[in-house]
């Protein structure tokens, strides 16, 4: 019998015992960025962010979207779910960032790198349809509990489209303009030109951060998915629909306005 499991748990004690420091330093860095949006988005009171996120809707995605934006947030915090709502926000957002620094120069090389892409498309394919779950043991490890293992986690299962859709994008570019400006190709030409499927990249992935909101919350990282979480494992029904609501109507603001970003690119 082939015990591959045993292997990757070897690596894994390795990383663990040999890179401790460096695992605390990120733990740390993350940990940082992820609390310090986190207090922006609670400083702020909830009716102003009400405002200008329907604000934003209407800019980018109409008035229907925004009108939509408006009566969903508003539901969501007569629910008592504002806090809640806010930590999924900063997670998502900065698994989100994250994914997006190391994915957009990652579609890039393999875009223009027929032998990188040859080696990363496989290693994607391995990211996108490993059950989440798997990730969530790594990351504890590495990390502890708590909302960085949550943001690790979601980075490696939300950042293979955005990578996909980069490296498209960069091929989309007609021959005969790269040819015509080989010059100044990669920041005059090629992402210019390929922006509008990189922002459908950027939807794609902000979709798959959200999706990971309840298995995170497993590892005690918050937010809308504990309340789901509470509602599964206490038998509340209510309670799980509640929180599940709330996750739908995020998952469809954060949609809608990211797909008006790529329209009107």
């Amino acid at each position: 019998m082939i015990n591959i499991g045993k292997y990757i748990e070897m690596a894994i004690n390795w990383l663990t015992e040999n890179f401790a420091g460096l695992f605390d330093v990120i733990n740390h860095i993350v940990g940082g960025f992820i609390d310090g949006f986190q207090g922006i988005l609670m400083w702020v009171p909830f009716y102003l962010m009400i405002a200008g996120i329907a604000a934003l809707a209407w800019w980018k995605a109409g008035k229907g979207t925004a009108v939509l934006t408006l009566l969903g947030l508003l539901l969501i915090w007569g629910m008592g779910f504002w806090v809640q709502t806010m930590q999924t926000v900063a997670l998502v957002l900065s698994s989100t960032i994250i994914a997006l620094l190391f994915g957009v120069p990652l579609g890039i090389w393999t875009g223009r790198n027929d032998k990188a892409a040859k080696v990363i498309r496989p290693v994607l394919d391995l990211m996108q349809t490993m059950p989440a779950f798997v990730y969530l043991i790594p990351a504890v490890l590495f990390f502890g509990l708590g909302p960085v293992p949550g943001a690790f986690a979601t980075v490696i299962f939300a950042m293979p489209p955005v990578v996909r859709l980069t490296d498209l994008g960069i091929r989309q570019v007609p021959e005969d303009i790269v040819e015509a400006t080989s010059g100044q190709l990669l920041f005059k030409v090629q992402l210019p030109l390929a922006l509008p499927t990189i922002m459908a990249g950027v939807n794609q992935t902000i979709m798959m951060a959200l999706s990971m909101v309840v298995i995170a919350a497993m590892i005690s990282a918050g937010g809308l998915g504990e309340i789901v979480l509470k509602g599964i494992t206490q038998m509340k029904i209510g309670l799980g629909f509640e929180g599940g609501i709330a996750v739908v109507i995020l998952a469809i603001v954060l949609d809608r306005i990211t797909q008006g970003f790529v329209r009107r690119k």
